[in-house]
């Protein structure tokens, strides 16, 4: 452990350093207070011992401005005057605690232990405190290595400002670990705003991000504040970053390097402090090979990467994962519920595709569609074929292979799944659509085809 001791008494100085270097500790004196705080400013220290009345400038004073300056060390003030006045004000103002001078070895001794001993509680404590913001994330299921490993690269990205890059297959949880980043990033207090890149037409999705003015176009009656705007101070996660047009592209890496945002017919540039998150399913790099997505704006966001794995290759998740998931269904429908034993063994058969959006959706399913507070296996369908959690999944073979009978299975499963899931809908083609696990247009196409729509 360092120590700093400030005091303009040579002889004190030389007895204490003697004194606490013999009990091991690595000690620097300084006569000079104004000298002193220059030190500590250059070097890092953890306890400093501080007279209280100095000619060049009180130990108050120096207190004041080693706290400005962001000193972290515990600061121990000496006093010859017993009860002084200025060593109590001294604790007030922040000091850990004072020595009376004249002062008994052992009575320093002791006052540095204890000195130590808050400082290791207050690690322990820090490292406590940094280990459940990471883990604990009641979103964020954990227990594999692979997602540890996620988790760990979200905890050390969080406190820069740098863009994340977090890629993925669909489903596997990419808006919850940017979720994670910017709950344990110094933005927290501020918003955290998500959009879908691929979700909104190309004509609207400019002014979506950036807003526009008043009159910029036919039916722009009023400004327009855009998502950059409504992020300011916070993360904005830009989801289904591949899926944005070549033009806001390059929009957005001006953005990005400029920190200002121009509304839509706007000439006025706005200044933006926003940290952002891109999201992606597709491969980048590919998208870069064959010119669909700009090479300096990859480079740009890829400044750190935090790739998901699929649930496929981290199945120690699954149990977890299927407990967090079952809470909430529970919360949702009012009903207690429990899982069959052989219900939970069928689904760490499965490979899931749809990852744990469709995990999600076949527990919700289940909830629903289950008789009583035991849900079952013959809740979550079949294996192999299009279950609760997806219409499309893996083909159940036919028997010798026959084309047109796997062809008749496939969609008699498809349609089966997709009644299913529409009257537990109510009839709700978007909510049937999330229970599914597929888009809303991916549903309309499959009704049309199958005579449903």
């Amino acid at each position: 452990m360092r120590v700093l001791i400030v005091d303009d008494d040579a002889g004190l100085r030389q007895s204490l350093s003697l004194l606490l270097q013999g009990e091991g500790y690595q000690v620097t004196a300084e006569g000079s207070p104004t000298r002193a705080l220059v030190l500590a400013g250059q070097e890092s220290f953890d306890l400093i011992l501080c007279d209280v009345r100095m000619p060049e400038m009180e130990g108050l004073e120096f207190l004041r401005r080693y706290q400005q300056a962001r000193g972290e060390a515990l600061v121990i003030m000496m006093s010859a005057y017993g009860g002084d006045d200025a060593a109590i004000a001294a604790m007030k103002e922040g000091a850990y605690d004072y020595l009376p001078k004249p002062f008994r070895s052992d009575e320093v001794l002791l006052t540095l232990h204890k000195a130590e001993e808050r400082e290791r509680l207050r690690g322990q404590v820090a490292a406590l405190q940094a280990e459940l913001t990471r883990w604990t994330d009641r979103e964020v299921v954990a227990e594999s290595p692979a997602m540890r490993r996620v988790m760990d690269l979200a905890a050390r990205a969080a406190p820069h400002p740098s863009t994340v890059l977090i890629t993925g297959e669909s489903g596997t949880g990419k808006e919850i670990v940017a979720r994670a980043v910017h709950r344990m990033s110094p933005r927290k207090t501020h918003r955290f705003v998500a959009v879908n890149c691929g979700a909104i037409p190309e004509a609207l999705l400019e002014s979506e991000l950036f807003g526009h003015a008043r009159g910029a176009f036919t039916g722009a009656s009023v400004d327009k504040t855009g998502l950059f705007e409504e992020a300011d101070g916070g993360t904005l996660l830009l989801d289904e970053i591949g899926d944005l047009p070549l033009l806001l592209q390059v929009k957005l890496l001006r953005v990005l390097q400029e920190h200002e945002i121009r509304r839509v017919g706007d000439s006025r540039p706005r200044r933006v402090d926003v940290r952002v998150i891109a999201a992606t399913a597709r491969d980048l790099e590919a998208e870069v090979r064959d010119g669909r997505f700009r090479e300096d704006l990859y480079y740009r966001l890829n400044v750190l990467r935090i790739h998901i794995p699929p649930l496929r290759e981290r199945l120690e998740d699954l149990d977890a994962l299927v407990q967090a998931l079952l809470l909430r269904a529970m919360d949702r429908s009012g009903r207690r519920l429990t899982l069959a034993p052989e219900a939970l063994a069928a689904l760490r058969e499965r490979r899931w595709p749809g990852n744990v959006r469709e995990l999600e959706n076949a527990i919700e399913r289940a909830a629903i569609l289950s008789p009583d507070s035991v849900i079952r296996p013959d809740a979550f369908g079949s294996p192999g074929l299009p279950g609760p959690g997806g219409v499309g999944g893996a083909p159940h073979p036919g028997p010798h292979g026959a084309p047109a009978r796997l062809k008749d299975v496939v969609e008699g499963a498809e349609r089966a799944a997709i009644e299913e899931a529409l009257a537990a809908a109510g009839g709700n083609r978007g909510r049937a659509a999330e229970l599914l696990g597929v888009s809303q247009r991916n549903l309309f196409y499959k009704l049309k085809r199958l005579g449903l729509g």
